[in-house]
Formats: C-alpha cells, structure tokens, sequence
C-alpha cells in the first residue's frame, strides 16, 4: 500500500509493516496504525509515520546510539499489553526535536517507544519516576568511549 509521509513524500509499505498502539500516542490517541520508515540502512534514525494522515509524523531515534546506559523498566501491565515474551522482541525509539542546526536536535528519554516487533504493537511509555529529560542534546554521548 501507498502511504504520504509527512517527511518522505509518498513511500510504499507493506502490511507487514503496520503497527498498530491500541491506546494511540499521547496527544494523538485517535492514530491508531504507524509504520517505522527508516531513513538508511544501519541509521539510528527513523520516521515514525501515522498509516492515516499524512501531517502525523515523528523524526525517531535509537536512544542507545547517543546513550549507551540508557535503561528503564515495562511494567507488568505494559508487558502485557504489548505481548511481550521475551526482551528481544522489542525495540525502542525516542521522539527526536529537529533544531538548526541539526546538531543541536534533542531526544525526548523520559517518553520511549517501544514496540513488540514479532506482534507489530507499539505503546508509547512515561517515565513518570524518571530523571531522564525531555530534551537531551544529541550532541552529548553518554556511557560510550571516545574513538
């Protein structure tokens, strides 16, 4: 099927790549079907696209690239809601700000996304007892050494 991403233009995807969040995303909870439109192969970003609307859409990125020690707890009811069977049925990502320049671009850590990847169901998680901040400067790379 043919989708309009709000940054990539028109893009095909397959059914396969539908996710569906039953409880939407916070501030969008009538987007029910996104799909995960990577930018490159290997890339730590992504476009998180509603399937629906082509205005609802969100710059991701893989937040252990730019924080390596990054880590937070599912519940039990977040478990279960997502179908998780294992931890490597998952993937996270985090809703990336664009900044000019781009390398002043932040991450929001206290809000990840994560999505069981074998059952195609994403939530979008607060981090309510978290310091994590809204907006981490990409441009700071935590828990990795320097090449």
């Amino acid at each position: 099927m043919k989708i309009v991403s709000k940054f990539l233009g028109e893009v095909e995807i397959n059914d396969d790549q539908i996710i569906h969040f039953p409880n939407g995303l916070p501030g969008f909870e009538t987007e029910k079907q996104f799909a995960v439109l990577p930018l490159e192969d290997q890339s730590a970003f992504a476009i998180l696209q509603s399937v629906g609307h082509s205005h609802v859409g969100f710059v991701i990125a893989y937040p252990f690239a730019f924080y390596a020690n990054y880590t937070f707890e599912l519940t039990e009811d977040d478990i279960s809601k997502l179908k998780l069977d294992s931890p490597d049925d998952c993937v996270t990502y985090v809703i990336m700000t664009l900044r000019e320049p781009f390398i002043d671009s932040t991450l929001n850590l206290k809000a990840p996304i994560v999505i069981n990847i074998k059952e195609k169901i994403g939530k979008q998680l607060i981090l309510h007892d978290s310091d994590y901040p809204i907006r981490f400067p990409i441009s700071t790379v935590h828990g990795k050494e320097e090449v």
